[in-house]
């Protein structure tokens, strides 16, 4: 993933559980696009009106904690949001969002100091997350070159399949 991130950030706070990220009530779909018009609904219900492709979404601490539903991972990276950088995560929504090729960031520093609307730039291949706005600049691990290629490829069964055919 040689491709720097850039977006406007929306800020949520800790403890977001899935069931916020994407409600209960329209787990009757996985299709991606259905999913991504109900995204951060009962957190912010404008917030797909309002969030722009490639913006990010700032959580506190456990972000994604609660049940553990692939979907909420699809629902954000459909809604257009190009990475998520929170203090923390929960185990499965980490896990889930490689899965499915969303990019996430942990640093405790860049969610302390990132505000919503703040202009952001992230350089996976680094960890560094650069506050444009205020001019600050924050560090999360950087991706090892197998785990950017994952991301990259979309997601856990697309890089599967791409090695397999090159295997």
């Amino acid at each position: 993933m040689d491709k720097i991130l850039k977006g406007l950030a929306w800020r949520f706070g800790d403890d977001v559980d899935t069931d916020a990220i994407i409600p209960a009530r329209y787990l009757n779909t996985s299709d991606p696009r259905e999913l991504a018009l109900h995204c951060m609904e009962d957190a912010d219900p404008e917030f797909v009106n309002k969030v722009s492709a490639g913006d990010m979404i700032i959580g506190g601490k456990n972000f994604g904690c609660g049940s553990s539903r692939e979907h909420a991972p699809i629902a954000i990276k459909a809604a257009g949001v190009s990475c998520v950088i929170a203090g923390s995560f929960a185990r499965i929504f980490y896990r889930n969002a490689f899965n499915m090729g969303l990019p996430i960031f942990e640093s405790t520093q860049a969610a302390a100091g990132i505000e919503a609307g703040d202009e952001i730039q992230v350089d996976p291949a680094t960890g560094v997350i650069s506050n444009i706005t205020k001019g600050e600049e924050y560090r999360a691990e950087p991706y090892p070159p197998f785990m950017m290629d994952l991301i990259e490829s979309g997601g856990l069964i697309p890089y599967l399949l791409k090695e397999e055919a090159h295997g």
